[in-house]
């Protein structure tokens, strides 16, 4: 059965690598025993992993976003506990475990996602609900949609999403998958302005393309008009109020993904737009890297990666 795992103490400190003189935010960091106890913790932010790859395997791509959580939990973890951060602010809930479907068909595979939609929504929902702020690491961007969902229901309005990426994720509803989250979140009016920051000509779609032009609240700047240094200065400053920040790291260059890319943002660009970036999220979710593809490509780096990006979004936010 598909389920939540909550972590204990010990669960976190099998990950540490201890050393005489230092403090690593593992050692800092709050865990809970139940869903029940978000309320009276004084963390603010809630990190979650959802390591699965069956929405990206619906979208006809390559599998490996599952491998990505444990070792980017890890590197995070010992990160040094210091006055720039701490840990205490931070409460490590678990992860999802979610089991293969029997039916490994296209089909299968995004009734699976549908269901781990439903998996998903309603923790999120509890998070944002007890006045915190969750950071998900992923997983297919699939999860963009039961993300926002339950970050709106627990809002009671329509959020804005800042999407950092290579593709708007916005094909047709033909049965969930990691390429048309954000269209079932527009659909369920769960997402209000959805702004798409990095997109590449080469690769979205003629019907994506149009779906924009004909939208006002689908608000793109591509890459490569960036590469032009033709791009709105008042972009960002147009997201609500209430908005959540996602990062595909297919759009930074070389980062191991399924589609991974030559050609994208440097790895410093999105760290300076997360800590230079003034506005408050709701939430934080990072989608689609991976530590090892089923095509046998490797990466060691993509779980430091990782724990960059939450510790500049921690610091960001606090």
């Amino acid at each position: 059965m598909d389920s939540l795992k909550i972590y204990s103490q010990s669960d976190i400190n099998n990950l540490i690598i201890y050393r005489n003189g230092e403090t690593k935010l593992g050692e800092r960091i709050q865990t809970i025993s139940s869903l029940d106890a978000l309320q009276s913790s004084t963390a603010k932010f809630v990190l979650l992993g959802i390591p699965e790859d069956i929405g990206v395997r619906a979208n006809s791509g390559i599998a490996g976003a599952s491998t990505t959580w444990r070792p980017a939990l890890m590197a995070f973890l010992n990160i040094q506990s210091n006055r720039f951060l701490s840990g205490e602010e931070i409460l490590v809930l678990g992860h999802f475990e979610i089991e293969e479907p029997k039916d490994s068909t296209i089909d299968g595979l995004r009734k699976k996602v549908s269901e781990i939609d439903d998996l998903v929504y309603p923790v999120i929902e509890k998070i944002v609900a007890a006045g915190k702020i969750p950071i998900v690491i992923g997983g297919g961007h699939n999860n963009a949609y039961p993300i926002i969902k339950g970050t709106s229901l627990a809002k009671k309005q329509s959020i804005d999403v800042l999407n950092v990426d290579a593709h708007a994720d916005l094909r047709e509803p033909e049965g969930r998958h990691s390429g048309n989250g954000f269209t079932y979140a527009l659909a369920g009016k769960y997402l209000d302005n959805y702004f798409m920051y990095g997109l590449h000509q080469n690769y979205n779609n003629e019907a994506i393309l149009s779906q924009i032009e004909a939208n006002p609240k689908l608000k793109p700047i591509f890459f490569d008009d960036i590469l032009k240094g033709v791009e709105d200065e008042n972009f960002l400053s147009a997201i609500g109020s209430v908005a959540g920040l996602e990062i595909d790291l297919d759009c930074i260059q070389n980062v191991l993904a399924s589609a991974e890319t030559p050609s994208g943002f440097a790895v410093n660009d999105i760290r300076k737009l997360i800590l230079t970036n003034e506005k408050k999220f709701s939430y934080l979710h990072i989608s689609e890297g991976a530590t090892r593809l089923l095509d046998g490509r490797v990466s060691k780096l993509t779980s430091k990666l990782i724990a960059y990006l939450v510790s500049d979004f921690i610091k960001a936010q606090a």
